[in-house]
């Protein structure tokens, strides 16, 4: 624990220094802002392509040998029964918070917000445009296990490895234990890199604050500030419930797992990241005493199907874009864009800034000019910096509650 502890002291350190430089750059030296940004933020770049490294091999061999365990078919698709139950509700609650809240505080309404140039919003119309359920199905199943491992598709490699996984399962354990054995081994190798990697992150976390901070400065925040104020009141609303079901789940020891997550969510909302904490969270969720098969089984999922603080952006977000254009939407339309986004936006978590693209989507089909969405794409990095470190915390309740419903939830591997 000494050693998580300095990690987590230096990533709060390398975040001061990060805002720090940043701004030192942006007021003293604005003329260089550009290019300081562009040469700090690789250290940023350094650190998540360190992290993607290692994504893609640790989620394969670990849900791989996670269902070939199980051996039993019926326990797979009750574990996997709960994980969507958990994943559907919890995507509906957030969905819920966010249009309530934008509905109540209006930061649309109350917030004068100058009229971006729709050209940065360009790029992202037209990915909105091209996406349809062919693209949707294609980004689900993979046509080449090796494209998945090249592009890092990690919904892709969760179709296959569940499906190999449960091949290997009912081959019989003399044809499968030499192949479930061999990727034991190189799970438990990855893990071990996990250590080696995470003493990268201070610098990762320096460099891509001191860019940001560095190209727009403070002002961006008093521009923005009663948006970003309504939206981490409507994230601190999520957390809170979010908490409260996983004390009702388990008890006391909710505050040993916050504890031990407390270095990947500081890494996530620095980094605006949730998948470069996904190895970390692997370790310390089976440290916490979830069981590794449940573990290497819901977390993959959770990071396609269970991203609570995206789901609750996204309401927040188009709604806050009619309110900027003046339309009224009747709570019968503001429920039929609910259950639209709840069902675009499972799967695609693999689509850069895929939250925004559904956002654009479901702009265009409720007559909500689509091109608002330049409004909020300067600030959006700090939107960012909180759905993903939401994301991260509502995938690793869902992980350690379907533990605990499974009886699989034991002691700590080590004290804290």
């Amino acid at each position: 624990m000494k050693g998580q502890n300095k990690l987590f002291i230096a990533i709060i350190i390398a975040l001061i220094l990060g805002v720090g430089i940043g701004g030192v750059v942006h007021v003293k030296y604005p003329e260089s802002a550009a290019p300081f940004s562009n040469n700090i933020k690789l250290l940023g770049t350094v650190f998540i392509r360190l992290v993607q490294m290692i994504i893609a091999p640790l989620v394969f061999t670990t849900l791989v040998v996670g269902i070939a365990k199980m051996s039993d078919i019926k326990m797979i698709g009750r574990v996997g029964t709960k994980a969507m139950l958990w994943f559907i509700s919890a995507s509906l609650i957030s969905l819920f918070i966010g249009l309530i809240l934008v509905n109540w505080l209006e930061p649309g309404h109350v917030t004068k917000l100058p009229i971006q140039d729709v050209s940065s919003a360009e790029e992202l119309l037209k990915s909105s445009k091209s996406f349809s359920l062919e693209d949707f199905v294609k980004h689900m199943i993979p046509k080449s296990l090796f494209e998945a491992f090249a592009t890092n598709e990690v919904l892709q490699i969760v179709v296959f490895a569940i499906m190999f996984g449960v091949a290997l399962a009912n081959l019989g354990e003399e044809y499968s234990k030499p192949v479930v054995k061999l990727f034991d081994i190189m799970a438990h190798g990855i893990l071990k890199m996990v250590g080696y990697i995470m003493w990268f992150a201070p610098l990762g976390v320096l460099g891509a604050i001191a860019a940001v901070v560095a190209t727009n400065g403070f002002e961006i925040f008093k521009v923005y500030a009663i948006y970003l104020r309504d939206f981490f009141f409507a994230l601190a609303v999520l957390w809170v419930v979010l908490l409260i079901v996983g004390y009702f789940i388990l008890g006391n020891r909710l505050f040993d797992l916050m504890k031990r997550i407390k270095e990947p969510l500081l890494i996530a909302f620095s980094t605006t990241s949730s998948e470069a904490v996904f190895p970390k969270l692997v370790e310390e969720l089976e440290k916490f005493g979830c069981n590794s098969r449940v573990v290497s089984f819901i977390l993959p999922l959770g990071y396609s199907f269970n991203l609570d603080g995206s789901m609750m952006y996204m309401t927040f977000a188009s709604i806050f874009i009619a309110q900027i254009y003046g339309i009224e939407m009747t709570i019968g339309q503001q429920i039929t864009m609910l259950l639209v986004l709840m069902l675009t936006s499972k799967g695609i978590a693999g689509v850069p800034r895929a939250s925004l693209v559904i956002i654009v989507a479901t702009c265009s089909m409720f007559g909500i000019p689509p091109e608002g969405i330049a409004l909020i794409l300067p600030i959006d990095h700090f939107c960012d910096m909180g759905r993903s470190m939401t994301n991260v915390l509502g995938n690793t309740l869902a992980t350690s509650a379907v533990s605990k419903w499974e009886g699989q939830l034991t002691e700590p591997l080590d004290k804290i």
